[in-house]
């Protein structure tokens, strides 16, 4: 008996380019969520929390903020892709393609377009993907590139993370 590592995510290494990633978990957006980021950030935009103004929309109904859309979709790519990650170096070419409404769910993917050693720092690599959101309709609602250096597997930045137990976990405790 023993401790088991978890998923441990993709390292520099483990990018090929072609490689898709269907990410595992679905996201459907509540009227909260829109109406929380939408204060949260602080967006005046009526046709996200105000419902008789959004009827009047060609929508007929409040939309979902974009930027919410964009933070579900990296979200959702984070286990396949960023675990590793220690920066994000861009987003590029974002596209809002089809509106999200609250009740909506939403799932993400990503095709690996680049990949490159970096010069600077010989414990990482950085990797371009492109990813794209759809809804339950497999409507896509939104796409970017994203560009992010990622560790390489045994990196001393992520090795020993995990604090030591005071004392052990065991059957008994």
């Amino acid at each position: 008996m023993g401790v088991k590592p978890g998923w441990q995510g993709r390292f520099f290494e483990d990018f090929e380019i072609g490689d898709v990633y269907q990410h595992p978990l679905g996201r459907t957006v509540s009227e909260a969520d829109n109406t929380w980021f939408t204060l949260l950030t602080m967006n005046t935009n009526q046709m996200h929390f105000n419902a008789e103004y959004a009827a009047k929309s060609e929508f007929g109904r409040p939309l979902v903020v974009s930027t919410f859309t964009v933070a579900i979709a990296v979200g959702q790519s984070v286990t396949d892709l960023t675990q590793n990650a220690f920066a994000n170096l861009g987003w590029d070419d974002i596209k809002m393609t089809h509106p999200v409404f609250a009740g909506d769910t939403l799932w993400s993917e990503s095709i690996v377009l680049e990949k490159r050693e970096s010069a600077s720092r010989p414990h990482a690599g950085i990797v371009t993907v492109r990813t794209r959101t759809l809804n339950q309709d497999g409507k896509e609602v939104c796409s970017f590139k994203r560009t992010f250096y990622v560790y390489r597997r045994g990196a001393e930045q992520i090795e020993d993370v995990f604090p030591a137990a005071e004392r052990p976990l065991t059957l008994e405790n």
